[in-house]
C-alpha cells in the first residue's frame, strides 16, 4: 500500500468533489466550522484524499478553536512538503502531501506542547479512516499510531 501516486488531472476532476479539487489542486481553502473533520473525535488516520498517503493521526489532533482540523505533528516528518506562502499579504508555511503534491493547509508556530506547532488542515484535502477500518483499507501498519497506549 506504499504506492502513492497522483492521478491525472482528468481522473482527479472525476474522483474529487469541486471543493476537494479546488483545495488540493488550486490551493483553495474551505470554510471554518463548516467542514467534515474540524470536530471529528474518533480514533483513526487522515490520508491525502488524492493519493491515500497517510498524513496525520487522531492522537495528534486537537481543538485549535479555528474551525479546521488541527494537528501537532504529521504521521512522519517526511510525509509533508513545506513551502513559503506569501499569498494574502502575509508570510506563512504551506504544507503539501509528499507524493500527490496536494495543498493541505498551513503550519503555524502557535500550537500546544509537545511540538508547539499547529498544522491547520483543510478537511477537503483529507479522507478519514476510522481505526476499526484501517486494516481492511490497507493501513494496518499505522494502527500503533492511533490505538491508545497502555498505562502501567
Amino acid at each position: 500500500m506504499d504506492n502513492w501516486k497522483k492521478p491525472s488531472a482528468e481522473e482527479l476532476k472525476q474522483q474529487l468533489s469541486p471543493l476537494q479539487y479546488n483545495v488540493t489542486q488550486q490551493n483553495g481553502t474551505e470554510k471554518p466550522f463548516a467542514n467534515a473533520f474540524w470536530n471529528e473525535k474518533r480514533a483513526g488516520i487522515y490520508v491525502d484524499v488524492v493519493s491515500g498517503e497517510p498524513l496525520f493521526s487522531s492522537r495528534d489532533k486537537f481543538d485549535s478553536g479555528t474551525g479546521w482540523p488541527s494537528f501537532t505533528k504529521p504521521i512522519s516528518e517526511d510525509a509533508l512538503l513545506r513551502r513559503e506562502d506569501r499569498r494574502l499579504w502575509m508570510r506563512r508555511t504551506e504544507v503539501r502531501s509528499r507524493y500527490a503534491d496536494s495543498h493541505l493547509g498551513h503550519v503555524f508556530p502557535d500550537g500546544p506542547p509537545p511540538t508547539g506547532l499547529r498544522y491547520c488542515i483543510n478537511s477537503a484535502a483529507l479522507r478519514f479512516i476510522p481505526v476499526d477500518e484501517m486494516k481492511a483499507a490497507g493501513y494496518a501498519r499505522w494502527l500503533p499510531l492511533v490505538q491508545p497506549t497502555a498505562r502501567h
